[in-house]
Order: C-alpha cells, then sequence, then structure tokens
C-alpha cells in the first residue's frame, strides 16, 4: 500500500461507514449483501472492499447493524438515530458528543446531559435535523465512565460535605456522608472518588479519598495538577523496592556481549540543570577521512524486563512528565538518575546507532546494537555553544557548570565544531525536502527558595540545542528505516505525523494575512516552504508566538502508531522514537523490538502493540496538559505581584464572552470579560474575529496591541482577569 493510500486509510474507513448506513437506512426494510452495498455506493477497489466487508462484521459485532442470514445485513430500528460517541463539555455546562462517521459533533444542551461527564463514552439519540440547523441530540445511556475521580474543594456542613470540583467542565458538585471525609477539613483540597449517582439525587455521592492540602499553597496546587490528570506523584512502595534491588553493576561477562567503545571520545550536552542524561554522543576521524558518529543511548531495556511491577508502573505512566517546578519521572531514581544516566567518567550499558558519515553527511555505513561507553566529559547546552560561536575550548566561569572557569581540550572543541557543521548540513537538507522549522518559544520561571517566581526568562534554541536535535533525528529516522523498510513487514512502533488540515490552514491564513503573511497553497511543497517563511518572518515580532501557537494548531498530533504513514513535520518516511527510553515507554518497546530483531526473532502480533502505542499517546496528551497548567499557574502566581502595573498585550483569542490577552513582555495570557468593557455594548463577530461596538463601532480584533492590567487572579481555579485600558497607540 502507497504511503498517500496509508494516510488516507482512516478518512476512506468513515466514508465507507457513512455509506453503508446511507444504504441500509434509506431503504431500512431490505437486506444488502456486500456487494450490493458495494455497488450503491461505488466501490471498485479491492482494499476498498476488504475494508467494507470488515466494517460491516464489525458494526454488526457492536450491534449497530443487523445480519439477516449469511451475509445480508439490514438497518437496525435505532441505527438511523442512535449513536455512540465521547462526549466533550463546553465552558457553559452543554456539550458536544463526538461520534466516528459523522461530519458534525452532536450538539446536547446541559438538561439532556443525563448525568454524563467531559469524556464520558455515551449512546446519543439524535433528532430529525432541521434545516441549516446543526445536529442536536440528547444521551440516552452513559457506556463508559472517563474518570470517576475528581480534585474539589470541600465545603463541610454539620454531618456531610459537598466537593465542589475545580474543573469548569464538572457541573455538579459532589456529596459526601460524614463517615467518608477522611480526615478531611472546611476548605481543603482533595480528591473524591464518586461512588454512585442514585436515580433521585441531585448530587453524585463520593468518597474523599486524599487531602491535597490548604488551596493556593504550592505543593497543594501541583498535586492538585497531577491528580486532575491521573498522573501519579510518588511511586509505590513495593516498586520502588523493586527499583532498589536490581543488580546495576557493570559486569565483564555483560561487556563482552557488547560493541567496547569505552576509548572512543565521548561526551553529552544537555541542560544545566540535568539530572538524568539519556544520550551521549562519540566521535572519531576515520582513515578515509570518513567520520564516525555513535549515537549512545541509556539501555534502559537491560534492567527493564516485561512482566515486572517495574515495567507495569513504567508503562501505566509512560512519559516522565516535566511540571514548572519539577519532573515527575517515569522511571524510579535509582534507574532515571543513576543506572541509566549517561553521567561522566562512569561505564554505562547503552544502546547504539553508529554511522560512517561524510563530509557532505551521506550516510557511508550503520550499525546498530549494544554497546558500553564511558562519557568523557558532561557539557551544558550554553558551554557547547560557547565553543560553536568562540571556536575556542576555554569556558568562562559565568556559564561554567563547575567550581568555575576552565579549558576543554582541543579533541572535544574539534568534535564539536565539526558535528555542528555536519548537523546544520543535514537541517538544511531536512528543509529542502519540505521539513517544517517549530520553534516555538518556551517560558521558563526563576524560582526561589520557596518556589515562587521571580522572573520569566525565554529557552531559546541554538546552535548546540539544534546539533544534539539533528542526531537525536538521524538515529530515530534510521532505527525507523531499517526495520520499516524490511520484507515481510515487521511490527514496529513508529510516530507518525498526518497532513495538515487544509480547513485549519485556510483559518491560519486568513489570521495572518492580517499581519501582513499568507501561505501558498499550490502544492504539499509550497505549503511547507511557506510555513517555514511564515515561521521566519515572525521572529521577534509581536506576533510570533501567537502565530507559532496558531501554526502548531493547524497541524495534525504526532502520535505513536504501528501503522507508518510517516511524519509530515520533519519529512521522513520512517520516523520513531528511540533516542529517549528514560522517559518515554514508546523509546523501550523501539530498543526491545530492535533487538528482537537484531537476534533473528520472528515479528509479534501488531494488536498489542497497537494498544500500547494509543495508551502512550493517550499518556503524552495527559502529560503536556499537566505542564501547560503547570506554567499557567506560576504565570498567574508570577502576576499576583503586578496588579498595579500597565501590560502591552497581544490579543490571542477572541469568544463571544471576552478577548484573550498575551503579555508580550512574559507571555502571561489572560481574560478581558465583555462585560467588563464599560465604554460600549460589544458583540462577537466570528468571522472577522473580533468583538464591536454598537454604538462607537469601536473593534478589537485578533491581533491587536492592547494595553491592559491585572484586574483578579485565581490560583485554584487558574484563572487570570485583566482590565482593558485600551488600544496601544
Amino acid at each position: 500500500m502507497s504511503k498517500n493510500n496509508k494516510r488516507n486509510k482512516n478518512q476512506r474507513k468513515n466514508e465507507i461507514t457513512r455509506g453503508i448506513f446511507t444504504v441500509l437506512e434509506k431503504e431500512p426494510e431490505k437486506s444488502f449483501n456486500y456487494k450490493q452495498i458495494a455497488a450503491k455506493i461505488g466501490v471498485v477497489d479491492t482494499n476498498d472492499r476488504n475494508t467494507l466487508i470488515k466494517r460491516l462484521v464489525e458494526l454488526k459485532e457492536k450491534k449497530r447493524i443487523l445480519e439477516e442470514g449469511r451475509g445480508s445485513y439490514k438497518a437496525l430500528a435505532s441505527t438511523k438515530t442512535y449513536h455512540t460517541g465521547t462526549v466533550d463539555i463546553t465552558g457553559r455546562g452543554n456539550a458536544y458528543i463526538v461520534v466516528e462517521g459523522l461530519d458534525d459533533d452532536v450538539f446536547v444542551p446541559f438538561n439532556k446531559l443525563k448525568k454524563a461527564f467531559h469524556r464520558d463514552v455515551v449512546e446519543v439519540y439524535i433528532f430529525p435535523r432541521r434545516k441549516g440547523k446543526k445536529l442536536e441530540g440528547e444521551i440516552t445511556k452513559i457506556v463508559s465512565r472517563d474518570k470517576t475521580s475528581f480534585v474539589g474543594i470541600v465545603d463541610m456542613q454539620k454531618d456531610f460535605a459537598f466537593v465542589r470540583p475545580t474543573d469548569y467542565r464538572m457541573y455538579t458538585d459532589i456529596f459526601v456522608p460524614k463517615s467518608k471525609f477522611s480526615n478531611a477539613e472546611d476548605g481543603d483540597k482533595v480528591i473524591v472518588e464518586i461512588n454512585e449517582w442514585p436515580d433521585n439525587a441531585d448530587s453524585p455521592f463520593g468518597t474523599i479519598t486524599q487531602v491535597l492540602g490548604k488551596p493556593g499553597e504550592h505543593n497543594t496546587e501541583i498535586h492538585s495538577i497531577l491528580a486532575q490528570y491521573g498522573l501519579p506523584y510518588e511511586f509505590p512502595v513495593e516498586v520502588d523496592l523493586f527499583a532498589n534491588t536490581l543488580d546495576t553493576s557493570i559486569k565483564e561477562e555483560e561487556i563482552a556481549k557488547r560493541r567496547d567503545l569505552r576509548e572512543t571520545l565521548t561526551f553529552t550536552i544537555d541542560p544545566k540543570d540535568a539530572k538524568d542524561f539519556d544520550d551521549a554522543l562519540s566521535f572519531k576521524i576515520l582513515e578515509n577521512g570518513n567520520y564516525e558518529i555513535g549515537i549512545h543511548i541509556a539501555d534502559v531495556s537491560h534492567y527493564l524486563k516485561t512482566d515486572t511491577i517495574l515495567d507495569d508502573e513504567a508503562y501505566d505512566r509512560a512519559t516522565s512528565v516535566y511540571l514548572v517546578d519539577r519532573v515527575v519521572p517515569m522511571l524510579p531514581e535509582v534507574l532515571s538518575n543513576n543506572a541509566c544516566s549517561l553521567r561522566p567518567n562512569e561505564e554505562k550499558y547503552t544502546f547504539s546507532a553508529i554511522f560512517e558519515i561524510d563530509e557532505n553527511t551521506v550516510i557511508k555505513n550503520e550499525w546498530f546494537g549494544r554497546t558500553v561507553i564511558n562519557s568523557d566529559q558532561r557539557f551544558a547546552y550554553e558551554e557547547a555553544q560557547h565553543i560553536i560561536e568562540t571556536g575556542k575550548g576555554s569556558i568562562p566561569m559565568e556559564i561554567s557548570i563547575r567550581d568555575g572557569a576552565y579549558t576543554v581540550g582541543d579533541e572535544i572543541v574539534d568534535a564539536t565544531l565539526t558535528m555542528d557543521r555536519l548537523a546544520k548540513i543535514m537541517r538544511d537538507k531536512r528543509m529542502q525536502q519540505g521539513a517544517i522549522s517549530f520553534d516555538k518559544i518556551e517560558v521558563r520561571f526563576n524560582l526561589n527558595e520557596k518556589m515562587e517566581p521571580e522572573g520569566v526568562y525565554f529557552k531559546e534554541s541554538k546552535d548546540a540545542n539544534k546539533l544534539i536535535e539533528e542526531f537525536m533525528l538521524l538515529a530515530n529516522r534510521r532505527v525507523a528505516q531499517f526495520i520499516g523498510k524490511q520484507k515481510p513487514v515487521k511490527t514496529f512502533v513508529y510516530r507518525v505525523h498526518d497532513e495538515p488540515n487544509e480547513d485549519k490552514l485556510m483559518a491560519l491564513n486568513s489570521i495572518i494575512s492580517r499581519f501582513g503573511h499568507k501561505l501558498d497553497f499550490k502544492d504539499k511543497k509550497s505549503i511547507s516552504n511557506s510555513l517555514n517563511q511564515l515561521l521566519e518572518d515572525v521572529k521577534g515580532k509581536k506576533e510570533q508566538n501567537l502565530v507559532d501557537t496558531l501554526a502548531i494548531r493547524s497541524m495534525s498530533k504526532a502520535i505513536y502508531t504501528v501503522d507508518n504513514i510517516g511524519h509530515y513535520g520533519l519529512a521522513f518516511d520512517y520516523y520513531t522514537h528511540f533516542t529517549s527510553p528514560i522517559r518515554r515507554y514508546p523509546d523501550v518497546m523501539v530498543h526491545r523490538l530492535l533487538q528482537h530483531y537484531l537476534d533473528g526473532g520472528e515479528t509479534p502480533k501488531t494488536e498489542p502493540y497497537e494498544i500500547k502505542c494509543k495508551h502512550s499517546s493517550d499518556m503524552e496528551s495527559l502529560a503536556a496538559n499537566a505542564e501547560r497548567d503547570s506554567i499557567k499557574y506560576m504565570q498567574i502566581k508570577f502576576m499576583e505581584d503586578h496588579q498595579d502595573q500597565e501590560f502591552v498585550g497581544v490579543i490571542s483569542g477572541v469568544t463571544e464572552w471576552g478577548l484573550y490577552v498575551e503579555i508580550i513582555e512574559n507571555k502571561c495570557e489572560g481574560m478581558v470579560r465583555i462585560r467588563d468593557i464599560k465604554d460600549d455594548y460589544y458583540t462577537f463577530d466570528e468571522k472577522e474575529y473580533a468583538i464591536v461596538g454598537e454604538r462607537t463601532k469601536k473593534t478589537y480584533q485578533l491581533g491587536d496591541e492592547v494595553i491592559v492590567m491585572v484586574k483578579s487572579t485565581d490560583l485554584i481555579k487558574r484563572h487570570l482577569d485583566f482590565s482593558l485600558i485600551g488600544k496601544n497607540a
């Protein structure tokens, strides 16, 4: 199957599903076999016909259609109007139900939710559609709950309490009898587990399972963010005990099984505050003038064995979570910061991708396998950047991560400069092939000992960061290609990124045109080139963060899957994640599968790996949400101390209830509520991304510069409200 056919497989599957229902519902009293249905919806391709047969069986098994006699199908009485989908609660308490196979989401008003919560899977009855109106319906049954634990604040009464959830999408409080308080006090922030919701009760009944602390306290709020997404912040005792019993010593008999690279020049480049170093680079000039460059990754799978409680815990977490003040690791410290951390002057087991590369970065040879290394030095990005910029090995005290200024040997300086030059060639090649360069500004905080923000700074990706990035991309790409091109096809874990949605790109083009930019839609290459030009053109401008954010939102989401469709954003036909097994479970799966195939093993079944990929993608999304929430929390905490100060901001979002404004100097985003703008009555113009004054016709539009002041901060609900002073002249 070609790459494009693979890319369109899910879309085609949905089209065929809709076609099946169209045929069966048009004549609900008749039954049809697959050939008749295929003829009616124009299916002639063998692959499409196989998909049609498979979907008929799946729909029958899900009891969404009826099989009358062998291979003959007809509509159920309920097929026309009942569907299963996922609940998406809006800020106003109404919901949309996302149903596979339907072009439009189904609107359900608050009074027809039937006690369903955000992300629950439900059965929805769809009302007959009125011309020109959106799909509407009502929930008839909750198929499965997404979650039953919620974070909330205790409102204590005499013999009972109510817990008020802090998630705005949770529209009801939870009743807790006195016997289930769990030592909670009035006003505490807690985790409450819903036990039941009796038919005659206004609120569900629950049990307080954990007291997080007092609202507004730093640890309480950070733990609340983790709890909101069901993310743990400590390891179970039995997992820690198991990890601490692992033999992490380096043994001669194990070294004998590996390629020994302890004498090869090797070093790490990481953030200055990093504790886990999961990748290292080695460098050697070969007799033929080519370079041997090794990408060495911590061999986590050597210690993390399948069918152990440690592996189960790592899989459940699937990723480390990077919050504003801490890392919640996927693996216990004995592995993440010790045995698997490639610290200097320590022998470590690694899994390596080693390449012979010429001056033009053409790969002449490649090798994958288990190794042992001994890193010569550890650098911070700032130190490596200084070497790149000066061409010299003298590291000044102000950027040194040691006890003072020091000098790096010529061998490492030459290696760093050579790899920087090669990385730039590789990056240029990627860009020419249609890769998109997202260098989005990342907000960071200077925190004091009490974890209070004293200042804001922006993480910038410089040449040293890009050097590491390019060689990690090289390893990830070539590992995926090494397995992906083998015949017969082997089960493998890919990192894929679909093409962007054209409607979203058109919407992006409409917005950026307000700043004098535009996209070129002539073909795929033109889109990529114009996106890169856009991202380059906005660098350093007021609209940079807004445009970067909107451009990323226009992209599809990268996911893990066994079904390779390539990676659009990187312009790679094959891509995986091989380089960070300390913090990502898919990398562990990739290491295991790669070694399995290197040992001559047969391909395993795909289904279990696809399930693990889906779980990993879901957990990655939750971790990203938690990270964003922690940054938002810290931004609000920072703005608490700047209540009397005027700020210049850019309107970053426009809704019917107000304007989102992002402050230019610190990237903090808050809301100007439409009801608080007193100089006129403003209405929302959806097409123009603006609000317009009815009397004055004054307009506030997406991208406008405005002056704001802090009106109110709410750390508990993570709300930041601004007062609008006016437009920035």
